[in-house]
């Protein structure tokens, strides 16, 4: 069968890539066309257009880019249509992949969703667009189950992806001497900074990370570099600070950190997962911030508050985001009751999140779809 995936992000492109390994598994005569990046093609088919140029972050971003997005909305509609895919499988990327699906499910195309967008939290009026234009919807977060449930649409929890590249790194452990001699460092303890993937959020997050540095002396800190994001780009906000960077090396660096600070997202599961502990930070454009109040007050915007729902770890947001970080650092690396508590709720938290396969058990649900409804 014929396959269009649509991932508008790093996180999307992982997903996707091993989506597309799991479908040549469950479909030996699957073929690929996609929005995506090198993870994606390295697993063969052709990329259309990758994420370095479809990635926009934000509200003001968006309005700027606003004819840069028309422009690849076209593209992938013409693009889908000469394909006439099977299935077009979207994969997170809300703002996009929601105006494909609107547009290709009146057209007579399957559409097929992977990774919700967070209707939960960003405007559930969404909801029934997705009920209307998305015949499978495929979540990786327990909770959405019910949430789904509510606005009497069924979607199915096939696990949570991150757990699977968790426990492949796990299971290649290396020795502290061997990951400190690869990077140089000294045998300090280690604060791990995880600030983000994208540049709008390094740029607004890391020097607040980099302002407690000097208040622990005792630790090496040490910055988790994305993909694509050049030293240089780091470099200028470290200046003099003695912090280290490595590449490529975000697992394998959570496995040797006493504590972490951590940009909201997939990283703050991530963390939990490798038995962390940390401090979420998430701090944005005054004018986003200004607008998304407006109309979004969730209780909790990490993934691991979200998954427990309750509160785990400590939520800093937009203001006195250092000060907030530097009394939670003291009480994560001081205070040993607090520590194990919150260690203890990230093994309840893994239990909640089920077994690992996510990507295998996927690709055979569609499969199985896909074959059902031609028979239909």
């Amino acid at each position: 069968m014929k396959y269009y995936l649509i991932a508008g992000e790093a996180s999307g492109d992982l997903h996707g890539s091993k989506l597309m390994k799991g479908l040549k598994g469950s479909d030996p005569g699957a073929e690929f066309r996609y929005f995506g990046g090198d993870l994606m093609a390295a697993e063969g088919g052709v990329l259309v257009r990758h994420y370095r140029q479809t990635a926009v972050m934000g509200v003001v971003r968006v309005i700027l880019n606003l004819r840069r997005i028309s422009g690849n909305l076209k593209l992938c509609k013409q693009d889908i249509l000469d394909y006439s895919p099977d299935a077009i499988i979207l994969i997170d990327y809300s703002g996009f992949n929601l105006r494909i699906a609107r547009w290709a499910k009146p057209g007579g195309f399957r559409v097929i969703y992977y990774i919700s967008p967070k209707v939960w939290v960003w405007n559930s009026k969404r909801v029934y667009t997705i009920r209307e234009n998305v015949d499978r919807m495929y979540v990786i977060l327990p909770f959405e189950v019910d949430f789904y449930r509510k606005y009497d649409y069924q979607v199915e929890y096939v696990g949570n992806p991150v757990l699977d590249s968790v426990d492949e790194r796990a299971a290649r452990p290396e020795t502290r001497g061997e990951f400190l001699e690869r990077n140089r460092l000294d045998d300090s303890p280690m604060i791990a900074l995880l600030a983000g993937s994208r540049k709008e959020e390094i740029r607004h997050c890391l020097p607040e990370m980099l302002a407690v540095v000097e208040e622990f002396p005792r630790y090496r800190f040490v910055i988790a570099a994305a993909p694509g994001i050049s030293p240089d780009f780091y470099n200028k906000y470290i200046g003099e600070k003695d912090v280290s960077i490595v590449f490529d090396q975000t697992y394998e660096l959570l496995m040797q950190a006493e504590a972490a600070v951590v940009t909201s997202g997939t990283a703050t599961l991530e963390t939990a997962l490798f038995g962390v502990p940390e401090a979420v930070v998430y701090k944005m454009e005054k004018l986003t911030y200004t607008i998304g109040t407006r109309f979004v007050k969730p209780e909790f915007f990490s993934l691991v508050n979200l998954i427990m729902d309750r509160e785990v770890v400590k939520e800093i947001l937009q203001n006195r985001v250092r000060e907030q970080i530097s009394a939670e650092m003291h009480r994560i690396l001081e205070d040993g009751a607090y520590r194990q508590k919150m260690l203890d709720d990230f093994k309840e938290m893994r239990i909640r999140l089920g077994k690992a396969g996510t990507h295998l058990r996927l690709a055979g649900r569609i499969v199985e779809y896909l074959k059902e409804s031609k028979k239909s």
